[in-house]
């Protein structure tokens, strides 16, 4: 359940995930150079150049296709709960930076915590469900991000994941192919 206690209409909430899904899965079709480097961009609804990106810039553009900020929720939440983020701790941030926070899985997974659905995590193909968000820890301590489609290996069964580990966004059946570290579920209230 939300942190404010609403969650959408089972009617609006579907309808999201639809389109979340679509816009995950169209990610797929784009050339995109990995590409971590800081940028300084705009603020609300900066992005960093189209033709780069990592696993958070698929996650925040699939946002972005609903008319969903997450530069600016992120942000808005970090200015009033900076403490609650690891940005001090990780990155040795004393203030919010809209150039980047949105951009790091670790404040993602903080943010979806606090205001979507944090769900079990299992080992279970069922119960992750489209549109789901998904974090995980790659080989080097290296945290990772992605979208659960509505598309089904047919060797596995497993739901396959949108995400960009460095060739570019891609839809592949690879959620249980490293640790899980969180489970999430967004779609803002007044979606």
């Amino acid at each position: 359940m939300a942190a404010n206690g609403f969650v959408p209409s089972p009617a609006v909430a579907d309808s999201a995930v639809v389109q979340l899904v679509q816009a995950a899965k169209a990610r797929t079709q784009l050339a995109i150079t990995y590409d971590g480097s800081y940028f300084s961009i705009a603020y609300p609804n900066g992005d960093v150049p189209a033709d780069v990106g990592v696993c958070t810039d698929v996650v925040i553009r699939s946002y972005r296709a609903l008319g969903i900020d997450l530069q600016q929720l992120v942000h808005e939440d970090m200015v009033a709960n900076f403490e609650l983020y690891p940005s001090r701790r990780v990155w040795g941030l004393t203030q919010p930076d809209t150039n980047i926070d949105h951009r790091r899985v670790l404040n993602l997974a903080v943010y979806f915590r606090r205001h979507g659905q944090e769900l079990a995590i299992s080992h279970n193909p069922g119960l992750y469900s489209a549109g789901d968000i998904v974090t995980w820890q790659l080989p080097g301590n290296l945290p990772h991000i992605g979208i659960v489609s509505d598309v089904r290996s047919e060797i596995s069964g497993n739901p396959l994941v949108v995400h960009n580990m460095g060739l570019g966004p891609k839809l592949q059946d690879m959620l249980f192919d490293y640790e899980i570290t969180g489970h999430y579920r967004f779609f803002p209230v007044d979606y």
